[in-house]
């Protein structure tokens, strides 16, 4: 039978429908749709785990709870951990108050020397500006008092979303394969392995690179002297799963905080130059080393689905939309007819290596077979 082709003024109108209800659907249902994708990206991180707890003769149900428990031990204990550093810095936020006016001071005493008619400003003048904002955006922040109530739910959800993920994760993808006709279950076997690794090699490399950078971001932060440098130090490095945006919000923290506590300009430089080379080691070694090509994705794909995804989720679609578009890009590298999207979303370096690796000898041209020949016979004439 003769596959119907519709013409392009048809095509055209159906695929931005269905772009604009997928939008509308995932804004509408976000509700339900975040804490599945955490807990299944979570499950999917521990069920090596869980496997590993099974093959040693325990029990799947018991074994799904150790795993859960062991993740929430270390999430527990990273909320603690802040928890105690913010108790310490609450007891400075007077002495930074009072820092903040002095150094307004100063700015306003070089403008009205240099700058004639230059308006002073107040720290007064600031929390007038800051009550007038929050009391103009009340409606805004209500919804905000509700979506914190939303969240609070979503953490009591998510454990048990985990747990149930981890127990039926054979059954899921018994169900998966049996979806598809038997002629495509090795390619439907070898999608759902690589978004499995996809997925852990994202998790499991970021958790990585966090570390480190905690470690470089501590060194640097204590060398100058910096109280709270623990705080500061992991914080950025928390805030680099969000790419691009996270490490400069990260980074903008203890160079206020420098130029708050330290008498010299040159604190917050040498933070803001440390930061700096710090970046550049994480983005061309770390990143690239430890969390591999298999995740890696350009940077305009990058920051499209930064801002899709707050758009549509807000802070955990920025979050979330990174390992959903390396699961997309998976996908479509395994469709027939849908690996030119693949490739749009990938890494053009991780692309050409992967197209060397599976090249078939078969196909190198002429002149590289001369070549590799030339090569053969100057060895042989030096052994001569």
């Amino acid at each position: 039978m003769k596959q119907e082709k519709f013409p392009l003024y048809v095509k055209v109108p159906l695929v931005l429908l269905t772009l604009v209800l997928t939008v509308f659907i995932m804004i509408t249902a976000k509700g339900i749709l975040v804490p599945l994708m955490i807990s299944g990206l979570l499950a999917v991180l521990i069920s090596p785990m869980a496997s590993w707890l099974e093959k040693r003769g325990i029990h799947k149900i018991l074994s799904a709870f150790l795993s859960l428990i062991a993740l929430l031990g270390f999430l527990f204990g990273l909320i603690y951990f802040f928890y105690n550093q913010l108790l310490g810095f609450a007891d400075e936020l007077s002495m930074l108050e009072r820092r903040m006016a002095e150094l307004l001071d100063i700015f306003n005493e070089f403008t009205g020397r240099h700058i004639e008619g230059a308006v002073p400003i107040s720290f007064d003048d600031i929390q007038g500006v800051i009550f007038n904002y929050l009391y103009d955006n009340m409606a805004t922040l209500t919804q905000g008092v509700i979506a914190t109530a939303t969240t609070v739910t979503i953490v009591f959800i998510v454990p048990i979303y985990i747990f149930l993920f981890l127990y039926f994760r054979h059954f899921l993808i018994e169900f998966i394969l049996r979806a598809f006709p038997e002629k495509d279950l090795p390619k439907v076997q070898t999608v759902i392995h690589k978004v499995k690794l996809v997925v852990q090699n994202y998790i499991v490399g970021m958790f990585i690179v966090i570390v480190i950078l905690s470690i470089l971001n501590s060194i640097a932060l204590y060398s100058f002297g910096l109280k709270h440098a623990l705080l500061f130090a992991v914080f950025a490095a928390l805030l680099n799963v969000i790419p691009f945006l996270g490490p400069f919000i990260g980074a903008t923290l203890p160079i206020l905080y420098a130029l708050l506590t330290k008498d010299s300009l040159w604190y917050p430089f040498g933070v803001f130059l440390s930061f700096y080379v710090i970046q550049l080691a994480e983005s061309n070694i770390f990143t690239p080393k430890i969390v591999g090509g298999k995740v890696s994705m350009n940077p305009l794909m990058t920051i499209v689905a930064l801002f899709v995804g707050n758009f549509i989720w807000g802070l955990a679609g920025m979050i979330l939309f990174i390992p959903g578009m390396a699961m997309m890009k998976v996908i479509f590298d395994e469709i027939d007819g849908m690996e030119p999207y693949g490739f749009l979303l990938g890494d053009l370096r991780a692309a050409r290596e992967k197209e060397k690796e599976d090249a078939d000898p078969k196909d190198v041209s002429l002149s590289d077979k001369v070549d590799a020949l030339t090569e053969k016979v100057k060895n042989i004439k030096n052994k001569l």
